[in-house]
């Protein structure tokens, strides 16, 4: 009995140091970025959902939601990229994700229009993402 629980106790705490998954949050105004970043058995996921109200500067303009995700490619110590194609489209969105103990900062494709439309954008423009601990 003993054998059998410490058998089913290794294996719960094994699959879980091959799995880890980070949040990323920036609220600019009325602009909400979240990042997503997991890690199962070695494969990266990467997942952006954004949500833009229109500010005082983009008066007029319509609200807008999007998201991109899929796997990534380590490139750097500290730098994903993540390469999604648009259906119908010869383009791709690229994301490249630059982390920081304390945060990300994303930087995106001009292809990523055919993902994010209207004011919506995946680039954070210079602002960090805070890691949610």
């Amino acid at each position: 009995m003993k054998k059998s629980l410490f058998l089913v106790v290794a294996m719960l705490v094994s699959s879980s140091v091959f799995a880890a998954t980070d949040h990323y949050i920036l609220r600019d105004g009325t602009h909400v970025q979240h990042l997503k970043i997991s890690t199962v058995k070695g494969e990266v996921t990467v997942a952006e959902d954004v949500d833009f109200e229109p500010n005082a500067s983009e008066a007029g303009r319509e609200p807008c939601s999007a998201d991109v995700s899929g796997e990534a490619k380590t490139v750097a110590p500290n730098e994903l990229v993540l390469k999604k194609h648009a259906a119908g489209q010869a383009a791709f969105c690229e994301l490249k994700v630059h982390l920081s103990p304390t945060g990300a900062k994303v930087d995106q494709s001009e292809d990523c229009g055919n993902f994010a439309a209207g004011i919506c954008r995946f680039s954070t423009d210079g602002k960090e993402l805070v890691k949610v601990q």
